[in-house]
Order: structure tokens, then sequence, then C-alpha cells
């Protein structure tokens, strides 16, 4: 049996996660669908989709999807939905996981690498978040989920820009690119989106083989999102209105990213007892890094990323005939020491 494609489906409340779920399930694709939902309520799934209920609290939608509610772990609901996939008693062609708005992504997608069984059965294609462009900026201010949930993700849409204008909504984008760089970003209206832009992404590709984002060594557009927003950014992202005092004041957010990029090739031995003494100390506050890397040694471009503690790393592509080698380098997570991490990556070079 192939590897089962699986999507997670992250978000804080309200920001439309059961709205985009819903118009995937009714829509004609032909595609089967199994959907993990760690909460259920009348928010949720609405009833006139459901058909009947087993005693599994596995639902039987009418379009050929099914549903199962979390009374248990993910881990033992992923290899439930597996085995009866295997013994024909459910027919689905991938699942999606919709977790609950306060979710923290990282443990989710841990259990695809962390069990071995289910790293047999399932392969994550990618991390969807949905932000709620007119709650976004409290609730990335004040929820430390909300802000994981942008740094994990692999696609990033943007809801109820109908509610705020133009200048906010580029103010949040701007926003969302510092604390991520390497998700794409697009404004969504009630969940209308093209199957083709939520399925089959390939977007979280840390498993085994690793593929190459043809996008990854180009330039940022636009601002560029490999600096530090200082006291003289003057992004309106970055303002805000103190009255008499008329202080400059950005967002201090704890989830942070930035870009390291080097002409001059890395020595593999220095660099992996770097990586793995960071990994050691700062996995946990590590959400996801990536890089394509020019190793010295080797004409193919080196590629690799992680989650935490959990790092994988293969052989790309050949360098091409007069094609720059540089090495670009990407890291997403909390109150990362950027310092410490230029000054390892620098030390690592040959």
């Amino acid at each position: 049996m192939s590897l089962i494609p699986v999507t997670i489906l992250t978000g804080f409340l309200g920001s439309g996660k059961t709205t985009l779920l819903k118009r995937l399930l009714s829509e004609a694709h032909g595609q089967k669908i199994a959907v993990i939902e760690n909460e259920f309520g009348e928010e949720n799934i609405d009833s006139d989709i459901l058909v009947t209920e087993s005693k599994e609290q596995i639902l039987q939608m009418s379009n050929g999807c099914i549903c199962c509610t979390i009374r248990e772990d993910l881990r033992a609901t992923l290899q439930l939905l597996a085995a009866k996939k295997r013994e024909g008693q459910l027919d689905f062609d991938r699942i999606v996981i919709e977790t609950t708005g306060v979710a923290d992504p990282g443990p989710v997608a841990q259990t695809f690498f962390m069990d071995e069984e289910i790293a047999a059965t399932c392969l994550i294609d990618s991390i969807i978040t949905l932000v709620d462009a007119k709650h976004a900026g409290r609730q990335l201010d004040e929820r430390q989920e909300a802000r994981r949930q942008v740094g994990f993700a692999d696609q990033i849409f943007l809801s109820k820009t109908d509610l705020v204008s133009a200048e906010e909504t580029d103010a949040l984008t701007h926003r969302l690119k510092h604390m991520n760089p390497r998700a794409p970003i697009r404004a969504v209206h009630f969940g209308a989106v093209a199957l083709e832009e939520v399925l089959d992404l390939r977007g979280f590709n840390l498993n085994a083989k690793l593929d190459i984002d043809p996008d990854f060594l180009k330039e940022e557009a636009a601002h560029g999102h490999d600096h530090a927003h200082g006291a003289h950014c003057d992004h309106p992202a970055h303002q805000h209105d103190h009255g008499d005092q008329g202080r400059h004041h950005h967002h201090d957010d704890d989830v942070k990213s930035f870009v390291y990029r080097s002409q001059r090739p890395f020595d593999p031995v220095k660099l992996e007892d770097f990586l793995e003494a960071i990994v050691n100390i700062y996995g946990p506050r590590m959400l996801r890094y990536k890089g394509v890397l020019h190793m010295r040694g080797t004409d193919r471009k080196v590629i690799f990323q992680g989650v935490h503690q959990l790092m994988g790393s293969d052989l790309g592509p050949p360098w091409a005939d007069g094609e720059e080698r540089i090495s670009k380098m990407v890291f997403i997570g909390l109150d990362l020491p950027r310092d410490i991490f230029q000054q390892g990556l620098e030390q690592s070079l040959a």
C-alpha cells in the first residue's frame, strides 16, 4: 500500500478552518478524504453532510468521505484508519487532520516521525494555517499558539480580508512574512480555494528522500525578510500610536525567522557537529528549518530540513553549469539566538 498523504489544517479559533474543510468535502473532486477532527460539535462538520455514525465515531459522508473524532490519541486513530483501509473496510485516498483552534501543530507533525508504524503508512503533505485578518493582530500579540501555527505553516490562507482595509492586510502580510518567509500567503473568501492549492502541495518533505523547492534559492521579493526589524523599521506592521510619547514600537513576536546565505562552501563535518549541537540545545524552540547547501567535496546540492529535534538531509540535484553555488538556510523558531546561529554557521564554512 502506498503512503497515505496527510494534510494538517490549523489556525486559531474562528479563522475559518471548518469553512475551508466543508468546502473541500462538498466539492465534486472525486477524491475520498478521511477527516480526523479533534474537536467535534455543532460548529464543525454540518450534520446534513453526515450519513451514519458507528460506535468508533467514524462517520460516512455523502460524497464518500469519512470523518472520525479523536476520542483517543492521534496515533491510535491513524493506526485504526490505516488498518481499516488495508482490510478494505474503509476506502479513502488521503487524510485531513483539523486541529483544535488552540493546538500547537508541533506534536501533531512529530507523530508521523516518532512512530515507526505511522511513518510506514502515512506521509505529511503539508501544514496549512488559516489566519483571521480581522483578529490576527491581537491573537498574534497575545497567544503563542497562534504564533506557532504561523511558524509551522507550509501555506498560509488569510480569511476575512473583506473586513479590513488593504493597508491592514498588507501590514499583516508583512508581519507573517517576517515570522515565516517560507510559506506562501494568499487571501481566501469563505473557504473558496482551488483543490490544487490545498492538496498535493508537497510542502513537508522530511521523509526519506527530500525534494528541492526550486524557488528556495531565489531572493525574496519586495521587502526581503532576512533582516531584523529594529528601531528604524518604518513598515506599518511595526507601528503603534503611543499618544504623547510618540515612541516607535515594533511587534516583539517570539516566533521569528532569519535567513543565512553564504557563497563559501560548508565543511561537512563542522556543519554536522554544529547542527547537532544547536538541535540538542534549541530543538524544542526550532519550529521549522530548511536549507539548500553548497558543501565542499560534492558537485550536488545538499538539502536539509527539520522540525524541532528531528532533522534530515539528502543529496539533491547537481549544481548546473554556470549556476552560482550559494547556500541558503532559513530558521523559524521561538526566540532563537540569531547571533549564536550566525557565528556557528560562519565557523562551519570550509
